[in-house]
């Protein structure tokens, strides 16, 4: 069994070169199913969990997200990064503390988010919330990787200038990986990378798109992840038999997975949470 230290030096490792695909499961069962899969590490999605509820993304209150966590960490071997959302705090002191609680989750790395409510933080604000989660990490002595992002592509403001703005004052604050979701065209991709670098860039690809893990990878981007993407793929899945079932067929059931491998994958459900690791 890896131990907590051991999957944050793993993730850590992960960003010194190359690139990887850093999946999004949203409950234990697809965690295990990704790690069974032989990806090196995960990451949570915030609206395949809230989905997996019946509720709407960013619904979640700060004591759910972190249970959900704890759950995530739990279920895998594998490093696990928090989509953290905005921190779950008003003030940059209440950012600060709910990253200490995200840290003894288990978790290897952590992301804040510069928007809330779909509206963007004013620069200086969204600085002073990443800072603080910096200091909360950096106070826990935990080795926690720390990603800002910018969220003005999602926002409804597109601006590559001011997304790099943001993201150059992010690193400054102590990120240590840097995020922009929604930007997919190449050559906003490798404006972004050239404009950061060395710090490592994650990219979201979240449906369909031309360009291959290769072909991102080559654009000098660190990791891939898919958001919910994953989950809304299973939803489809879902969605396309139960329609069926009204319609008075069964056709959906075509590509269901056989219960007999999930059962043999599965087996007993281990805990790999943070509790495991403290010495006896």
């Amino acid at each position: 069994m890896s131990t907590i230290a051991q999957r944050r030096a793993a993730f850590r490792a992960l960003h010194e070169q190359g690139c990887f695909v850093l999946p999004n499961p949203w409950d234990r069962g697809s965690a295990r199913y990704l790690e069974h899969l032989g990806f090196a590490a995960l990451a949570t999605t915030s609206s395949g969990a809230a989905w997996s509820r019946g509720r709407r993304d960013g619904s979640a209150t700060r004591d759910e997200a972190l249970d959900h966590l704890a759950d995530i960490v739990a279920a895998t071997t594998l490093p696990v990064n928090a989509d953290f959302e905005n921190g779950y705090g008003a003030t940059a002191d209440a950012v600060a503390e709910s990253v200490a609680l995200a840290v003894q989750t288990g978790v290897a790395g952590l992301s804040v988010e510069d928007a809330v409510g779909g509206v963007l933080y004013d620069l200086d604000v969204a600085v002073d919330r990443l800072a603080a989660a910096r200091e909360a990490i950096d106070a826990s002595g935990h080795d926690v990787l720390l990603v800002g992002r910018a969220e003005g592509f999602i926002t409804g403001r597109p601006d590559l200038g001011e997304v790099l703005d943001r993201l150059r004052a992010y690193a400054a604050a102590g990120a240590e990986c840097l995020y922009a979701p929604g930007v997919s065209e190449p050559d906003a991709v490798a404006a972004i990378v050239a404009a950061v670098a060395p710090t490592p860039v994650n990219v979201l690809v979240g449906g369909p798109s031309r360009l291959s893990v290769a072909d991102v990878a080559a654009l000098g981007v660190r990791r891939i992840s898919v958001g919910g993407a994953l989950a809304r793929a299973a939803w489809g899945g879902f969605e396309r038999a139960a329609a069926g079932l009204v319609e008075g067929r069964f056709d959906g059931f075509d590509q269901a997975v056989s219960g007999t491998d999930l059962d043999a994958l599965f087996g007993e459900a281990p805990d790999h949470g943070p509790e495991a690791d403290q010495p006896g």
